[in-house]
């Protein structure tokens, strides 16, 4: 190739569902192509399934930043200090193992398991109030949004009466046309209200939650302790909730498989796999970013030592993984998808994600078997102007 192409981040799409950012998936198709960012760097593109698995786990590959081809404002400035301390995403080995093991337990299956009732009962009473309200509602602001923001806050240990300026500040911290001073605002506003908290868990020496666990059991700096509280905050609001909106539009588009769903709820945590394996894949283009400290062979295309590589979830779709990958089939078995990442950094939330999203899908469709769109999900509005992919709303009636 003599001269990169434009990289298409900006995810234009010819369906709202369906395809990747416009002429993405045929970019891509032949193998390792180098794309050019907004901001002038260039970076190799992986999208096999093989490609971008090694990329996450080999540690010639680094996730340190500085020049990244991503999370930029449109002024071109970085939106995070690459040295912020707590950014557990822009460090390497012993450094970041450092942060991510405790945190880790924080995580564990059996903890999510014993959140289970907690997580039901808060699906619960949000359907309790949409049923009230009766048809049409927005399912986004019913229960796609506050579920994980409720959770997540939870599970860190903020306070009921904080809960409403989190999810309000982290929806806005996802924006991606904001500028470094909005960025920094938002972040100054959340550790003003995180800091006390942590200050009287300290006090308490509870470790009954992630703060506390963080605050008494760690060697964590304030610093580091603050910024990782306002990373799981905007994490657990932004990412659950765009799936499960998503989720629900595809089985609105394809009933055959909805029916899958209904016909045998208890199957929810499979369904919910395969369902994070094609939204994801579906989801296309570029994204999580890497630079190789030394040079080595990626699907048969060699990288330098500095060059940037960009790794694309279109890889969920590669048949490498499973046969006719590009279609959803709810009573496939589940696979290894890349939906949450694969290596030393894949998603620390990933068991809560996914208790959330099984017993969010499961109930809502058990409450209203008959819940269908209130207008095409084509002409439905989506949240282009976020990090996050997602539907802005879904109106439904049932």
């Amino acid at each position: 190739m003599t001269e990169a192409a434009v990289c298409p981040v900006h995810h234009e799409r010819d369906h709202p569902l369906l395809n990747g950012p416009t002429g993405f998936a045929e970019a891509v198709s032949d193998g390792p192509v180098k794309m050019v960012w907004p901001n002038g760097v260039e970076a190799w593109v992986v999208a096999s399934y093989a490609g971008v698995r090694q990329v996450l786990s080999d540690p010639r590959f680094t996730t340190r930043k500085g020049g990244q081809p991503e999370m930029r404002t449109d002024d071109g400035e970085p939106v995070l200090d690459a040295d912020q301390p707590g950014n557990i995403n822009a460090i390497d080995g012993p450094e970041h193992m450092r942060l991510r093991r405790p945190l880790a337990r924080g995580f564990m299956v059996k903890r999510m398991n014993q959140l289970r009732p907690r997580i039901q009962q808060i699906v619960d009473e949000h359907l309790d109030v949409m049923e009230a309200k009766g048809g049409p509602v927005d399912l986004v602001t019913s229960l796609c949004l506050p579920l994980p923001s409720l959770v997540i806050a939870e599970l860190l240990g903020v306070p009921p009466e904080h809960q409403e300026l989190f999810q309000a500040t982290a929806r806005d911290m996802f924006g991606k046309n904001g500028s470094k001073d909005e960025y920094i605002a938002h972040a100054t506003k959340l550790s003003e209200v995180l800091a006390p908290i942590v200050a009287q868990k300290r006090v308490s020496g509870s470790t009954d939650d992630l703060i506390g666990l963080m605050a008494n059991d760690t060697d964590f700096s304030m610093e580091e302790l603050i910024f990782l509280c306002i990373g799981m905050l905007a994490a657990g609001h932004e990412t659950t909730s765009n799936f499960l909106g998503l989720f629900t539009l595809h089985l609105f588009e394809r009933p055959d498989q909805l029916e899958v769903l209904r016909r045998d709820p208890s199957r929810a945590d499979v369904v919910v796999e395969e369902l994070l394996r094609y939204t994801v894949g579906h989801l296309g283009g570029p994204g999580l970013t890497r630079r190789a400290t030394e040079d080595v062979e990626v699907d048969g295309v060699l990288i330098k030592a500095g060059d940037w590589v960009s790794v694309s979830l279109l890889a969920n779709l590669d048949e490498e993984l499973c046969p006719r990958a590009g279609e959803l089939d709810l009573e496939r078995e589940a696979v290894s998808h890349l939906g949450f990442g694969f290596g030393p950094h894949q998603c620390l939330g990933a068991n809560l994600a996914r208790a959330e999203l099984q017993i969010g899908l499961r109930t809502l469709f058990e409450r209203f078997p008959n819940l269908r769109p209130a207008v095409p999900v084509t002409e439905m509005s989506y949240r282009t102007d976020m990090i996050t992919y997602g539907a802005a709303e879904i109106p439904v009636v049932w």
